[in-house]
């Protein structure tokens, strides 16, 4: 593997302020799994992250590396990895019309074989529509030659994107190949399952993702360069994806997920299969202990704290729950074991002000929590790195306009 990407990434996009900034939040590894380039959902990490071929970059020019990067980047920012494919359409189908919808905005800056609107199997096709615009545009027989880069065993395919054995998924591999006439690998975007918790991941990568764009888009703003080569009504998209809402409880589900623990306990009704009936078996059982600070200071709509406690009532086999109320302080009197199916009063116990070191120091010196989540508005200093992972859950205004910056996750709750 000659081509180190993550080296040189900075330098192809020293241009590109806003695309910089973002790729820096992506994580990249080389794989020769693939026979080009794609962007997925880690369902591990709950991330997005680019796999690439270092042998497909290093036959590019520098000029088309960067395009091949913002391409993969666009399919992040407007979700086709994640959430739009519309259900039944096939899956080359669809690459296709993300494909076009994107290389509108990249002309002269991709590899021949990508498809482009307005050019050979798709000349009779306009540039700057969206993807769904095309998917409808798109005849039903979808397989044909053109452009599809539909290439027999042998190899005969125009724009192959494949392996050796003719099966690649839209990638720019060699000429063998039986791919979708593009230059990137989409394969992952099918692979993954529609369990919830894959969903969930989904939506916590979304989460982080829209997170990081704001991020980008204000270095972008700083920048001499401004938004580099990004056209005024593609940062009016770009910007308008950033206030999309994701499902909150998908979030906290997948955040109480991650947080959980194992344990094992003797049981009769699982057989040890090496020693049947004479030592019991062992169930696994996996819980997280989740503290829940709740900033009293009056910010923390009643509205908002009844649609948060009630959501915890179907999370109650995954998590036990400590609800800690706090305002510049904790009273380890008023701390108390939430129980599922209780009534809990969200009438607030303590008044003044708010500090999150409080409750930070509180889960910190029990040490025994998994996970916390802080339900506030987010009007207050930035706190001490906490022992357990720990999430913010707020308002729109909380979650658009933190008083401090964090990298921790900020989720809006639309009670």
């Amino acid at each position: 593997m000659s081509y180190d990407l993550q080296m040189r990434v900075y330098k192809l996009l020293e241009d590109e302020p806003f695309f910089a900034a973002l790729s820096r939040t992506i994580e990249k590894r080389a794989s020769t799994a693939i026979p080009t380039a794609g962007v997925r959902v880690n369902p591990d990490t709950a991330q997005f992250e680019m796999l690439y071929n270092p042998d497909f970059f290093d036959s590019l020019p520098e000029k088309q590396i960067l395009g091949v990067l913002k391409h993969e980047m666009y399919h992040l920012i407007f979700e086709h990895v994640t959430s739009r494919k519309p259900e039944g359409v096939p899956h080359r189908k669809w690459n296709i019309a993300a494909d076009l919808a994107i290389n509108s905005h990249l002309q002269g800056e991709l590899p021949d074989n990508c498809c482009m609107p307005g050019v050979g199997p798709f000349e009779d096709l306009p540039l700057y529509q969206s993807a769904e615009w095309y998917l409808a545009s798109l005849p039903e027989d979808e397989e044909q030659s053109s452009g599809s880069g539909e290439g027999d065993s042998d190899g005969d395919g125009e724009g192959g994107a494949g392996d050796s054995d003719g099966d690649g998924e839209g990638g720019a591999g060699d000429s063998d190949g039986d791919g979708d006439g593009n230059f990137d690998d989409h394969s992952g975007w099918d692979d993954a399952d529609n369990s919830a918790e894959q969903q969930a991941a989904n939506q916590m990568a979304k989460e982080r993702l829209k997170q990081n764009m704001k991020k980008a888009a204000e270095s972008a703003s700083k920048s001499p360069k401004g938004w580099g080569t990004i056209s005024a009504d593609m940062k009016q998209e770009i910007i308008s994806r950033m206030e999309t809402k994701v499902n909150w409880r998908n979030v906290l589900r997948y955040f109480i997920k991650t947080s959980q623990r194992a344990s094992r306990r003797s049981s009769v009704k699982r057989i040890n299969k090496r020693y049947a009936y004479i030592h019991p078996g062992k169930k696994i059982q996996r819980q997280a202990k989740i503290a829940i600070a709740l900033d009293q200071s009056g910010s923390v709509s009643d509205e908002m704290l009844v649609t948060f406690f009630s959501e915890l009532d179907k999370l109650a086999k995954l998590a036990s729950f400590t609800v800690i109320p706090f305002d510049t302080r904790v009273d380890k009197s008023l701390v108390y074991e939430w129980k599922k199916g209780k009534s809990h009063s969200a009438e607030r116990v303590m008044c003044g002000g708010t500090c999150f070191d409080a409750p930070t120091k509180y889960v910190n010196d029990r040490g025994d929590f998994d996970g916390v989540i802080i339900l506030t508005d987010m009007e207050a200093p930035k706190p001490k790195a906490c022992k357990a992972q720990r999430m913010w859950m707020t308002d729109e205004r909380g979650a658009s306009r933190p008083y401090f910056q964090t990298n921790e996750r900020v989720i809006a709750i639309d009670a």
